[in-house]
Parts: C-alpha cells; sequence; structure tokens
C-alpha cells in the first residue's frame, strides 16, 4: 500500500505542478500587453583588427569617443581604439615644420624676371670709337655697366622653388600632426558624413554646440560627398571637405579641428602603417624620382 501511494505521489504531483504552472503562465500572458523589444544598442567600444600591424605595447593604444552628426545635441555611439604608432607617437615639431616649409614652396612659382643685355631695347650701335677719345671702351649702352642697361645675374621666371622631403620623413610627419591634433583634443571622429539637411545654419549651430574651432577639416575615406553636407559646407569658408587620401599637414594645422570618420580613420591607419612597416624601405629612401609612386 505505502509502495503504490508513493508512486501515485510522484506521478500527481508533476502533473499537477505542471497544470498550475502552465494556468499562471497563461494568465499573466493574457494580463500583459505585448511589448516591442528594443534594438541592440551598438557596441561600446570598436576595437581595430591589428593582426598584421600589431603594437608593441597595446596599453598606449588611444581610445575616442564617436559622436553622432545627424543631430546638433551631441550622443555619443561608441568608443574606437585607435592605433599608438599613428595617434600616440612622438610629438616631432621640427619634422612638422619641415613638412609645412616643404608644402608651402613646392608649389611656389616665382615671376620675377629682368632682362639681360640682349633684350633690353635700344644700344645697337657702339657709343664711341675703340681709340682716341680717351675713355673706357664700350660697345654698347645698354651694358649692365650703364645705367638703363641689363641686369647680370638678375631673376629669370618662372622659377620654381620645388624640392622633396625624404619619403619617411613624410610618414613621420603625418602621424605627429595626428597625434599633436588628438592631445590637444582638436581631433573628433563622427560615425559619417551625413547630415539631414542643407541649410548652412545647421552647420553653424553644431559648431558652436559641439564647441569645435573657429575652422573645421571634415575627412571621409571617399572623395564624393552626400549632397546635403556639399550644400550646407559650400556657403562656409571656414568648413572644408577631403578625401582620407589627399590629408596633409598644411590643411590639418591650418584648420582648429580635425574630424574624422570611421572609415577614414581605418584609411589612415591602414595606409600609414603599411609605409612604416613596408619591407622595400630602402629603395623609397633613395633619391627622388618623377615616377617615384
Amino acid at each position: 500500500m505505502l509502495n503504490l501511494l508513493n508512486k501515485s505521489k510522484s506521478i500527481l504531483i508533476p502533473a499537477l505542478r505542471n497544470t498550475t504552472v502552465r494556468s499562471t503562465h497563461d494568465a499573466v500572458k493574457e494580463a500583459t500587453p505585448l511589448v516591442e523589444v528594443a534594438a541592440p544598442t551598438p557596441p561600446l567600444i570598436l576595437p581595430q583588427n591589428w593582426s598584421q600591424y600589431e603594437p608593441v605595447n597595446r596599453s598606449l593604444a588611444r581610445q575616442v569617443w564617436i559622436e553622432n552628426i545627424d543631430a546638433i545635441p551631441e550622443r555619443k555611439l561608441g568608443l574606437i581604439e585607435l592605433h599608438p604608432d599613428v595617434f600616440a607617437t612622438q610629438p616631432r615639431v621640427d619634422v612638422i615644420q619641415e613638412n609645412v616649409e616643404w608644402q608651402r614652396k613646392y608649389r611656389y612659382v616665382s615671376f620675377a624676371h629682368t632682362k639681360t643685355r640682349a633684350e633690353v631695347r635700344g644700344g645697337g650701335r657702339k657709343p664711341w670709337p675703340q681709340k682716341g677719345m680717351g675713355r673706357a671702351r664700350h660697345g654698347s649702352i645698354r651694358s649692365p655697366l650703364f645705367r638703363g642697361g641689363g641686369v647680370a645675374h638678375g631673376p629669370r621666371s618662372p622659377t620654381t622653388h620645388f624640392y622633396m622631403l625624404p619619403f619617411f620623413k613624410r610618414v613621420m610627419g603625418l602621424t605627429a600632426t595626428l597625434s599633436v591634433k588628438l592631445a590637444q583634443d582638436d581631433l573628433h571622429i563622427i560615425d559619417s558624413v551625413d547630415v539631414p539637411t542643407r541649410d548652412p545654419e545647421f552647420f553653424k549651430e553644431l559648431i558652436k554646440e559641439r564647441n569645435w574651432g573657429p575652422s573645421v577639416l571634415i575627412v571621409d575615406k571617399d572623395d564624393i560627398f552626400p549632397e546635403n553636407i556639399c550644400y550646407a559646407t559650400d556657403a562656409l569658408g571656414y568648413v572644408n571637405l577631403m578625401p582620407s587620401y589627399g590629408l596633409n599637414i598644411y590643411s590639418m594645422l591650418k584648420h582648429d579641428t580635425l574630424v574624422l570618420t570611421v572609415n577614414a580613420v581605418k584609411h589612415i591607419e591602414e595606409r600609414l602603417l603599411y609605409q612604416m612597416n613596408r619591407t622595400d624601405a630602402t629603395a623609397k629612401g633613395g633619391k627622388f624620382k618623377l615616377d617615384q609612386v
């Protein structure tokens, strides 16, 4: 009899427990309204894939907030890690200065021009006889010795001031300038360059709200920007757009605030890390050639 009761208890109690739980669950389900599940939030930290160019000291990696640009109020979208070999290098001010002078002079052409004695008008005949007058011998009054004559060894236009810095000094200048911009809190990273309107007032309020500098340089990976941001910045002379392959030291220093997209950061890191770790560094360090790429 006891065995029968134990067996019946073991059979009936689980069944009773299951029915009770099911009925309670159904009641709660009927009483609770349906709630929409929110979309998953973006990751707080976006680590970079540096498998090929892993930094020696990972603790030096910088983390920067990713900001939005689709609205004037600032909103943090996540964190992104920056490679220390690109954004945390030695701030070589001397290398930055050499790059600035190089950029200013390689596009400068002097048009100062003077005429030689052959180009000055007049002076075709001999001013006086060679001998017999007790005067020094001369063949033309347009000689550099005469007033109104030609100029000896004067400037001749066009004169170019083009020269090339060593290749890796140019690479070092880019990394040093990016590191200085980040250290001075003048580097901001945004998710994209899509703005909701083409009104220039939107960018004015955005710069004022974000406390960006008087002049802003926005860099994206592609050289074709969306239509809205082109119209919005066209009327603002202090806001310029630039693709990442054209990023240079002179433009970064000319603008107070540097704004990079996430894609631009990845492209800049990829290109600079490749140049700093390339195997044919000896060939790139040679004398500059016009067909050098």
